[in-house]
């Protein structure tokens, strides 16, 4: 992102705010998330949005990460239909089908044991690497797992963001 105004930025200063808290809801599940942002406009700067971004995400609470998350497809099985999470979830569409069933049962033990999807930022990772933090991941605490899930919420909120303030 650049630090300067860019048509894309003031396209989504000026939208209404149904239409916005709509795209909003695209880059994060958390109404909480939406309003939040959607408060601060207009923003001068790309990077003005971003670190809005990153501190409303600092502060969301348990139920917010909760709705955020729930947003959010298993690693393997994008939303059909949805190019953005086909997109993100790229690494795993060449994976093998070993490595596919064995992040389908990874997944299902992770939502036990947390009570929510494996999240994280999946643009550019290889399906193995998925693979590995997930496994590694399902070994940490709740507490521990919790601020994983924030930091990887909020590399996945600025890669959207930026598509979304894109020029087009």
């Amino acid at each position: 992102m650049t630090s300067s105004s860019t048509p894309g930025l003031a396209r989504f200063n000026t939208l209404a705010d149904n239409v916005a808290i709509a795209a909003l809801h695209e880059v994060c599940a958390s109404a909480a998330w939406g309003r939040a942002i959607l408060s601060r406009r207009p923003y001068a700067t790309a990077d003005a949005l971003l670190a809005a971004s990153d501190a409303t995400t600092a502060h969301l609470t348990a139920a917010d990460l909760a709705e955020a998350m729930a947003g959010h497809p298993p690693i393997g099985r994008p939303k059909p239909g949805d190019p953005v999470s086909s997109r993100e979830q790229r690494g795993m569409a060449g994976a093998s089908e070993e490595l596919k069933t064995e992040m389908l049962e990874l997944n299902l033990a992770y939502q036990e044991r947390f009570g929510h999807v494996f999240l994280i930022c999946a643009t550019g990772a290889t399906g193995e690497r998925m693979r590995d933090a997930l496994k590694t991941r399902t070994g940490n605490s709740p507490e521990r797992e919790r601020e994983i899930v924030r930091t990887e919420l909020g590399k996945i909120n600025r890669i959207r963001l930026t598509r979304l303030v894109q020029d087009s």
